[in-house]
């Protein structure tokens, strides 16, 4: 049983409070779905916004969100830049987008109410952008260099989707999120154990770190010489030279037939076929890249940006823009391996999503980009 839950009589969530650099948990409310959805609905969702811990301030007083607590994650606190080891040099690859223009988000929304539109003309200098989501390998190499807890160890507990749980742990949980019951918030579980005690990273050191909120995000990147990727920078790359198509590759899901990314096929919640090749997340290589050599940009993780959240954008012109100056949640972009039209339909390059920046689930990641390429990768 999780301390300081207050069960509802109808159903009832988990949410809890991230307050300077003590963790307290908080007395929760239930979360309802504001504005029920017909299952024909392409704007339904997996409930995985609804994963949030309550009670993070807005904008960068947060305890929790000075840039600064990260500089003691960076290399050069814990040890000295090197070159990639043999180990880690397939994954920790980043590639030059160029610079460009493009038109932002979209004015045929398939989510209105996410703010995928309107369209705007974005101008985007030259960056570096990660190749791969951020495995469990490189995490693996963070957490040993600097003795990283992430927050999900700290609160000791992270969302869990019900069907990745064994029946033994599920018998343990009393609790679900009211909005997408199929979220459970399981003891234990976090980027070492995705499902809880009885898991393991065992044959998943390629694929994506799961259960890292935005704050482990951005120590990560500090460590890494890096930085997460704007939500603009994050859309430009996604699309990889491409203009208005729905996903990185173009119009088809399966062009020829042929799966491009890790999403849900079948009956969500209930059944996931696996047609593509993988029920739950994929390794960080697996299926074909974009047009500017980027892997997995949509499906298999969630990936965060370092914009706060809006559903309000100006149809002005901009250049290199960064979003709000404050806000409560972060966005993140990209879907996950269990989006499905029928849900979620939030695995195209415009569509969008957020957590509080606290935050973990097992299906949310992240990938890092750079102004410069770090030295350790020359």
């Amino acid at each position: 049983m999780i301390h300081g839950l207050a069960v509802s009589l109808l159903t009832f969530t988990l949410i809890y409070a991230s307050l300077g650099n003590e963790i307290e948990e908080k007395s929760t409310s239930v979360i309802e779905d504001p504005k029920p959805h017909s299952a024909s609905e392409e704007g339904r969702s997996c409930g995985c916004n609804f994963l949030n811990r309550a009670g993070v301030s807005s904008g960068s007083e947060s305890g929790v969100l000075f840039p600064e607590a990260a500089v003691k994650y960076t290399r050069e606190a814990n040890e000295p830049p090197v070159k990639n080891t043999k180990e880690t040099a397939r994954f920790n690859q980043m590639v030059l987008i160029p610079r460009g223009v493009f038109l932002m988000g979209t004015d045929e929304p398939a989510i209105p109410q996410d703010g995928e539109g309107p369209a705007r003309r974005v101008h985007i200098q030259q960056f570096y952008m990660d190749m791969y989501e951020v495995s469990n390998l490189e995490f693996e190499h963070f957490v040993n260099a600097t003795g990283h807890v992430t927050e999900a160890e700290k609160f000791g507990d992270s969302f869990v989707f019900e069907g990745l749980l064994s029946e033994k742990v599920k018998n343990k949980i009393t609790q679900a999120v009211a909005a997408a019951p199929w979220w459970m918030p399981v003891k234990e579980a976090n980027w070492r154990q995705p499902e809880g005690p009885d898991s393991s990273l065992a044959d998943r050191l390629e694929h994506p770190v799961l259960h890292v909120s935005w704050n482990d995000a951005v120590a990560y990147c500090a460590w890494a010489k890096k930085r997460l990727p704007t939500e603009a920078e994050w859309e430009y790359a996604c699309r990889g030279g491409l203009e208005n198509r729905l996903f990185p590759w173009g119009n088809k899901l399966l062009p020829k037939d042929q799966h491009y990314a890790n999403i849900w096929q079948g009956d969500f919640p209930a059944h996931n076929t696996g047609e593509d090749g993988y029920t739950e997340t994929s390794p960080v290589t697996a299926f074909p890249p974009n047009g500017y050599g980027l892997y997995n940009m949509v499906g298999n993780a969630w990936e965060w940006t370092a914009d706060w959240w809006s559903v309000h954008h100006s149809t002005d012109e901009t250049h290199n823009p960064t979003g709000p100056a404050t806000g409560k949640d972060k966005v993140k972009k990209g879907g996950s391996y269990m989006c499905h039209k029928s849900y979620c339909y939030r695995y195209r390059c415009v569509a969008r999503s957020q957590n509080t920046p606290d935050s973990s689930a097992s299906n949310l990641g992240f990938r890092c980009a750079a102004d410069q390429l770090p030295d350790y990768l020359q």
